[in-house]
C-alpha cells in the first residue's frame, strides 16, 4: 500500500482527502503545519506528498524547496488556492511535480496523484523492500549489500511480485503472467518458486513477511 502525506492546515480538506485515499486504497498520513510536514516526509519517506502553498511556521513553498535542497525526491503536489500566482516557473523553482487548484474535484485529484505516481515508477529502475535491493537495468539482486544467485524463473516472479505489490493473485494469474500455461501448466510450480524466494530473500523464511499466503487464492507480495 502506497503512503501519501497530506501537510494542509485545512481540518475539513484534511478528512477529506483522508476518506479518498483511505477508499482508494492509499495510506494516508497528515500534518497540519509546514515544519512537521517537512520532518514526516524526511523520516517516514512517504511515495508522494500533497503540499498546501499557505501554511503556518513553514509556508509550502519552503517545504517543497528545502526537501529538494536536502535531495528529497519524493514526487510532490501542490494545492493552491484561486488567485494565487503559480505557473510552471515557480513549479520548477520550489520542485513541485505538479498542481491543483482549490477547490478541486475528487476525480481530479486522484487522477493527477495516480499519473504521478506512474510516471515515477516508470523511471524507478531500482526496487527496494527489507534488505534487499533489485537492480532491474542490470539485473541483479542484492541483500545486505551481497549479490545473491536467482533463476531467471525466480527473478521474473520476484520482478512480477515487485510489480504487483499488495494485490492478492492467483497461483494461475502468477503463472501465466511469468510462465505461461504452454510452458509450465502445473501451478505448483509457483509454490515452488515461491519457497525459493522466501529462502533467499525472508529474514525468516518460516514467518514470512513479503511473500505472504492467501489461503484459498494465491500469494500477496508486501514490501
Amino acid at each position: 500500500m502506497q503512503t501519501i502525506l497530506v501537510i494542509d492546515d485545512d481540518e475539513s480538506l484534511r478528512d477529506t482527502i483522508g476518506v479518498l485515499l483511505e477508499r482508494e486504497n492509499f495510506s494516508p498520513v497528515f500534518a497540519t503545519d509546514g515544519r512537521s510536514g517537512f520532518e514526516k516526509a524526511l523520516t517516514l519517506k512517504p511515495h508522494l506528498l500533497l503540499v498546501d502553498l499557505r501554511l503556518p511556521g513553514m509556508s509550502g513553498v519552503e517545504v517543497c524547496k528545502q526537501l529538494r535542497a536536502d535531495k528529497v525526491q519524493t514526487p510532490i503536489i501542490v494545492l493552491s488556492a484561486i488567485g494565487e500566482e503559480i505557473d510552471k516557473v515557480l513549479l520548477l523553482e520550489i520542485g513541485a511535480d505538479d498542481y491543483i487548484v482549490k477547490p478541486f474535484g475528487t476525480r481530479e485529484l486522484l487522477a493527477r496523484i495516480r499519473a504521478l505516481l506512474r510516471r515515477v515508477n516508470s523511471e524507478t529502475r531500482v526496487l527496494r523492500f527489507g534488505d534487499v535491493e533489485v537492480d532491474i537495468d542490470r539485473r541483479t539482486t542484492l541483500r545486505r549489500g551481497r549479490e545473491l544467485k536467482l533463476t531467471p524463473a525466480e527473478y521474473n516472479l520476484l520482478l512480477y511480485f515487485l510489480h504487483n505489490p499488495d494485490r492478492a493473485l492467483t497461483r494461475d494469474v502468477i503463472l501465466n503472467s511469468v510462465w505461461g500455461y504452454e510452458s509450465y501448466p502445473n501451478s505448483r510450480t509457483v509454490d515452488a518458486h515461491v519457497v525459493r524466494l522466501r529462502q533467499k530473500l525472508e529474514p525468516d523464511p518460516n514467518v514470512p513477511r513479503h511473500f505472504l499466503t492467501v489461503h484459498g487464492v494465491g500469494y500477496r507480495f508486501l514490501p
